[in-house]
């Protein structure tokens, strides 16, 4: 009974999923162009049908939803055209830490996605930010610079021009001085200090392995850390990482026997807060277009300072908690 309940659920999903998709047209842009003109003239609506698109709020760009007909739009845009209505997301307190008339720094929660996905379109950091600044003005919007896992919390930045995107994106490694991250991981560590430098590669599941130095498909990877705290189950480290690969700092440490807690995506550790222990506090990094050098931080979260004074310290979920109550009634 339960295991057809289960393939009964999956079979769900998957038809949920696929009309979802069925809903949604997604072109990716070619050309820097007014959002009305590039719906006529590359995608051959007629002009009273392009309009119709936008005045009835079934246009997004990379999940964001726009209306106005002179919205500028670049190459490498994902525009979406929806069957339904694209309506705004309530924001409560939404964490900017930092802005400018250049970039927009927040302190992403965990569990939020950087930017839209296959198979999230709607709630993303992205979309919460343009929904922001449009508000300000129906012109503005913003421009994806770099991007953070969904399961780590900290600090991401977005451009508030094509040009300074460009910028960013292609010197990236050069314009930033400092990418610090705190971790829980299991255990403690034998070396309180350590550089490592390993090379990743990605499987056929997208995850991320050490492999051979020789791999010419092996991107070089290197890592720094230090052990900041210590308790008889954990350890909290500060990272800082000189390449951005994927999943980089997560591979690394459990490569030692040492996960991050919450990572069941490399290992099985323990989950005590019920969130990847990884938070980027502190990025640095110079504006190419004024020469101006941020240091960008967010606060380490309250659940890593009360895990490392208790080590038996759980943070009940929420179904846990509906759960509870129900059964009190």
């Amino acid at each position: 009974m339960n295991k057809n309940y289960k393939e009964n659920l999956k079979s769900r999903n998957l038809k949920e999923e696929t009309r979802r998709k069925l809903d949604i047209k997604e072109y990716k842009v070619k050309r820097e162009s007014e959002l009305l003109t590039y719906l006529i003239e590359e995608l051959k609506f007629s002009r009273n049908n392009a309009k119709g698109l936008l005045s009835h709020h079934l246009i997004a760009i990379d999940g964001a939803p726009v209306s106005q007909f002179n919205f500028m739009i670049y190459p490498g845009d994902s525009l979406i055209i929806s069957k339904n209505p694209i309506k705004k997301k309530e924001r409560e307190k939404l964490p900017i830490i930092y802005e400018d008339d250049y970039i927009i720094a927040l302190n992403k929660p965990f569990g939020l996605l950087s930017v839209a996905s296959d198979k999230e379109k709607a709630i993303t950091a992205y979309r919460l930010v343009m929904d922001y600044v449009q508000d300000k003005d129906r012109k503005n919007r913003i421009f994806v610079v770099h991007r953070l896992d969904k399961e780590t919390s900290g600090v991401l930045i977005f451009a508030k021009s094509d040009e300074l995107k460009e910028a960013f994106q292609n010197s990236w490694n050069d314009l930033v001085s400092k990418r610090g991250y705190y971790a829980i991981v299991e255990g403690n560590l034998t070396k309180k200090e350590d550089t490592i430098t390993n090379y990743l590669k990605m499987n056929s599941l997208n995850l991320m392995y050490i492999a051979s130095s020789k791999d010419p498909k092996a991107q070089k990877c290197i890592t720094k850390y230090n052990v900041l705290k210590e308790n008889k189950k954990y350890s909290l480290l500060d990272v800082n990482i000189f390449t951005g690969r994927k999943n980089q700092i997560r591979v690394t440490l459990g490569s030692l026997g040492h996960f991050v807690l919450g990572d069941d995506k490399y290992g099985e550790p323990a989950n005590p807060i019920n969130r990847l222990c990884l938070h980027a506090y502190e990025l640095d990094i110079k504006n190419p277009l004024t020469g101006k050098v941020y240091k960008l931080k967010a606060p380490i979260p309250d659940d890593f300072n009360l895990l490392m004074k208790n080590p038996d310290y759980v943070k009940e979920s929420k179904n846990i908690k509906k759960t509870a109550k129900h059964n009190k009634k």
